[in-house]
């Protein structure tokens, strides 16, 4: 890669370093807001059925099929846990953290009710599986195919910055062994 695009993506990483530290730093405001108000809060939670009843049929129609698709979530969830225990040391690939992307905490606010709270341990864990498999798919990528493609990605997952150029033949042949390892930037 170039030495400016380089230092884009090193100015990039700095911004999302600081937005989340920004992040963290709201949240925490927040959270000592919510605590000051939690007694006013809990006055106004509605009850499960009252949640339920501001649905329409079709949506509460829908919820089996919402619901029935945490089977699959399930088996991929332990399916990618193995390959990547498996294969991940044979290639020396760094593992993914699951715990840094199944984070199981909204579920557990105060002022939702039950019904809601198992909907946010749902999504929580579904959308936080689907980031887990997506970083260990990255990494795999990266080992086996760093190529970026000829057309551009709506949304390039981490490891997309580390790959070849599509149709740069010359730094593939040169660089690829480096570059199938280089997850030195990888905390």
């Amino acid at each position: 890669m170039s030495d400016k695009i380089d230092e884009i993506i090193q100015q990039i990483s700095s911004l999302e370093d600081e937005l989340l530290d920004e992040f963290q730093k709201k949240e925490k405001e927040f959270l000592n807001k919510i605590e000051n108000e939690k007694v006013d809060i809990k006055k106004n939670v509605i009850s499960s059925i009252e949640y339920l009843s501001t649905f329409s049929l079709i949506t509460i129609i829908s919820l089996p099929f919402i619901w029935m698709m945490i089977f699959p979530i399930i088996i991929i969830d332990i399916f990618v846990t193995i390959y990547q225990l498996v294969c991940f040391p044979l290639y020396k690939i760094p593992k993914v953290k699951r715990k840094d992307y199944v984070i199981m905490d909204r579920h557990t606010l105060f002022y939702l009710d039950k019904f809601q709270k198992v909907n946010c341990w749902y999504c929580e864990y579904f959308n936080g599986v689907v980031s887990y498999v997506r970083e260990i798919a990255a990494r795999t990528e990266q080992f086996w195919c760093p190529i970026k493609h000829s057309k551009p990605l709506k949304d390039r997952h981490s490891r997309y910055n580390n790959f070849f150029d599509y149709g740069d033949y010359k730094q593939y042949k040169k660089e690829l062994e480096k570059r199938r390892s280089d997850f030195k930037d990888i905390k």
